[in-house]
């Protein structure tokens, strides 16, 4: 059984109120807030029984709202990038703010990870809702969106749900940073790293996918066999991992929310699996992180200090034709699902 706990609400300067929740099983004991449906601390047993929180993040909703590594965070309308910010839907060019590089990304200068959303306590966790109004950071369409955490036992399940009044590129995942160690060690190059996909997307100097859909074998980028992750970033070119692995795009196969990812960390014996219903999934290797951000209790966050899965739709997709459609359109229900497990090997 899980217990769901609302703490003491926080304000933030110039108005809003950011609420928490505690969701806590008997393996995991995590919380989130009404700030980006931050995931801001997610505890769990290592093989002695020690408890560490293993995801990076802040002490207060403050750090969070200047957060430019959107830290747990659900990032959305479009997680990932959007080539020059540019998309045309039925006929008509759209342009968002250039927020990343040449690029778009994650949503925009307020995405969802800025937003505070509605939250409803449920049995087993939290749902939060939003609107995002027509034009809002450039999209078309007013959008309602719900995000729904479940936990149960040693797994989180994360459901994403919206709604269109006009047709709108859509993308939504949570972007939590982990370090199975635990927050605050200097890197992950000790942890163990297996993708399930047959085929990666190699990207430009941008970091946009150049449209090709490219086998894993015989490259850097094949980890359907376990690796350890500091050995594979000698062989990666650039500084780390930050592309998407394509996973099964049926629809009959989604709905399994096959296994995509296992990532197992030895010293401690931590292992965290995902499951999604979505045709990607974005291995990031924090190699944007500089040290620079004080984190939880004064930590400090290098480079290579953590890893996110990002389960997702293809980057930049809405301009291809070729990758996984990205439009949600007036009458349909965008509805996709990912699994994190989290045990003891």
């Amino acid at each position: 059984m899980t217990e769901v706990t609302k703490d003491a609400c926080e304000s933030l300067p110039g108005g809003g109120t950011v609420e928490k929740f505690q969701l806590k099983s008997e393996s995991v004991t995590m919380e989130i807030i009404s700030l980006g449906c931050i995931i801001t601390a997610l505890k769990t047993k290592d093989k002695t029984g020690k408890i560490n929180d293993i995801v990076l993040g802040f002490d207060n909703p403050e750090g969070y709202l200047a957060n430019p590594r959107f830290f747990g965070a659900v990032v959305g309308r479009v997680a990932n990038r959007i080539a020059k910010g540019k998309f045309t839907v039925n006929g008509k060019e759209y342009q968002l703010a250039i927020n990343n590089g040449p690029n778009a990304i994650h949503g925009g200068l307020k995405g969802f990870d800025k937003a505070i959303w509605t939250p409803e306590a449920l049995p087993s966790g939290v749902r939060f809702s939003l609107t995002s109004a027509d034009g809002e950071e450039g999209f078309p369409g007013e959008l309602k969106v719900w995000v729904t955490y479940i936990l149960e036992g040693e797994v989180l399940t994360i459901n994403y749900r919206a709604q269109t009044t006009k047709s709108t590129p859509i993308n939504l995942t949570n972007h939590s940073y982990f370090n199975l160690a635990g927050h605050g060690t200097p890197d992950i190059y000790d942890h163990e790293v297996s993708i399930m996909a047959e085929a990666y997307l190699p990207v430009d100097d941008t970091m946009i996918p150049t449209g090709e859909v490219k086998p894993v074998q015989d490259s850097p980028f094949d980890l359907r066999k376990p690796v350890q992750i500091g050995q594979r970033l000698k062989k990666l070119p650039g500084l780390g991992f930050d592309h998407n692995f394509c996973l099964s795009t049926t629809k009959e196969q989604q709905k399994q929310q096959l296994l995509c990812a296992r990532v197992y960390h030895p010293p401690s014996g931590r292992v965290l699996e995902v499951g999604t219903s979505q045709p990607g999934v974005q291995f990031y290797t924090a190699n944007f992180l500089d040290s620079s951000l004080k984190g939880k209790g004064g930590a400090v966050y290098p480079k290579h200090s953590a890893f996110c899965l990002e389960t997702q739709n293809w980057p930049d997709a809405v301009n291809k034709p070729h990758f996984p459609d990205a439009l949600l359109r007036p009458g349909e229900d965008y509805n996709q699902t990912t699994w994190f497990r989290f045990y003891v090997a």
